[in-house]
Parts: C-alpha cells; structure tokens; sequence
C-alpha cells in the first residue's frame, strides 16, 4: 500500500494501490484490489469496491458507493467499474459494476455526477456528461459526449442518449434521445439544445444545418424514415448532421417523438433569435 494521506478511520484493504499524493476520508472502506490514481480524493463513508479503476484528480464525495454488486437479478456480477480523469461523484451517487467478465460501467472524463444520481451496470458514459441530482440510468445505457441529464429524469435500459442532448428534469426516457436535442416529459423531443450547441462552440453553420435537420425529423409531414432521407439531401452535410444521422441509423429502440403540440402552440412559437418558426421554443439549461 502507498504512503498516501490515509485516515486512521478508513479501512482499506491492503491490495489497493493508491497513488501516493491521494486523500482517502475518515471511515471510507476501500475493498479489494481498487486501483486510485494521482490527486484523487475520497470522502468520508465512501465505498469502493474492486474491480474498480479511478483515473487522476477526481473527486468522490461523502457516502459514495462505487463498484457495488449491480441489481439485476438474473445477470452475473463479473465485472468492475472504470472512473475517468477529473470526474466529480457527489454524495451518496451509486455506481454499479458490470455484468460480464472483462467488461467495464464506464464513466469517462470530466462528467459530474450529482448527489443521489445512479448509474447502473453496463452503462457506458461519455466524456464532460452531467447527471444532475436523483438522475437514474438503468442498465446498458449510453451517454455520448456532454449530454446532459437533469434531476429526477429517468432513463429506460439500453436506451442511447446522443452529444449535446438534454433530458430535462422529471423526464421519462425509453427511446434513443438524438444528439443536440431536447427532451422533456414522457420520451418528447420539443426543441434543439441551442444554449448547449453554442456554449460547446457550434459554428453558425453548424447550428442552422442542424435546426434544418429538426425540422425536418420533427416538424413536417414527414415519417422518421422520410425525414432522414430528407436530412441526407442537405448540402454540403457538415460533419455535425452526419453524427445525427448516423445516430439515428443505428438506432434499435428508435428515437423519441415529437412533443405533441396544440395548433394554438404551433401557431404562435419562437425560436432563439425571436423569429416565428414551426414549433421550436428556447431551451433551458
């Protein structure tokens, strides 16, 4: 075991190999061989259990439970749990391991993991993703890059939740969420994340090809196969459209709807610049 600032209180098992500059909590317990890397702190009652790798300077908050036996019931419990640099896991978050034997929950890079969220077995959790407080992923999840999910929001398993998308707060979830969309309420998709697409540098002719393409999905006659033969027709596809609509091709559950709109609302809605559009309406973030 390392020289790392340890606290009397904390049980760790002697297998653990902790980079000597970490910070292990009063009463935290560390199980098995977990491996902790460089700069991390782990706060008081916080349990690790192995397989579990933490990467470089992340954060686990009081009471966290990372690595546990998973919850369903007729899977194995072989696998183990992948943290990556720079993540922030608040109080009392869960993190299970994964059902196979060599396989991984991943969550990658510089996400934060709000209080109480959850993160089941098998998920696969992309870079800078936010799950705000009492978010809940099922198993065999996956969050592209910087998605956001907000408090409370409820994500079915094996659902895919695309780049930049956002699931609003309360939200059930049990189709695929396409990237740079927003959804809200039971599985609807009601606008573009514009707040999210510029905040993450989407040049102007990025963000208009891609509300092309919504409206196109999302606000015409149009079926889901027909609108994205019409979204391929765009020229020239900037790289932003073809994740979308590879991300829609590849789609098993198929994607959310359409938020079902009054002809009053339809009639009478802003987009973000304050010009009348087809059923766009500002997104918050």
């Amino acid at each position: 075991m390392s020289t790392a600032a340890i606290h009397p209180t904390a049980v760790v098992d002697p297998r653990a190999q902790i980079a000597a500059d970490a910070q292990i909590g009063p009463y935290a317990v560390i199980e098995g061989p977990v491996r902790i890397g460089a700069g991390c702190v782990i706060g008081p009652h916080a349990v690790l259990t192995a397989p579990l790798e933490i990467g470089a300077g992340c954060q686990i908050h009081v009471g966290a439970v990372l690595g546990h036996p998973h919850q369903a019931v007729r899977e194995p419990q072989a696998g183990g749990v992948r943290i990556g640099p720079r993540t922030v896991i608040r109080e009392y978050a869960t993190v299970h391991r994964s059902s196979q034997a060599g396989t991984w929950t991943e969550i990658g890079p510089d996400c934060l993991i709000m209080g109480l969220a959850h993160v089941a077995h098998d998920c696969r959790v992309g870079r800078g993703v936010i799950l705000s407080n009492g978010a809940l992923l099922a198993g065999h999840i996956t969050i592209e890059d910087r998605a956001i999910i907000s408090g409370n929001a409820a994500v079915h398993q094996f659902v895919r939740i695309g780049t930049l998308a956002m699931v609003a707060g309360l939200s059930r979830v049990n189709k695929d969420v396409p990237p740079y969309f927003l959804v809200k309420g039971d599985s609807e998709i009601w606008s573009i994340n514009v707040v999210g697409l510029k905040r993450a540098g989407f040049s102007e002719a990025a963000r208009t090809q891609i509300r092309q393409a919504y409206r196109l999905l999302y606000r015409s006659d149009l079926n889901t196969a027909q609108g994205l033969k019409a979204v391929e027709k765009l020229t020239p596809i900037l790289p932003e459209t073809q994740h979308l609509i590879e991300f829609i091709k590849g789609s098993d559950r198929g994607i959310c709807p359409a938020r079902r709109l009054s002809k009053a609302v339809t009639d009478t809605v802003f987009d973000r610049e304050g010009e009348q559009v087809d059923g766009e309406e500002e997104d918050v973030v």
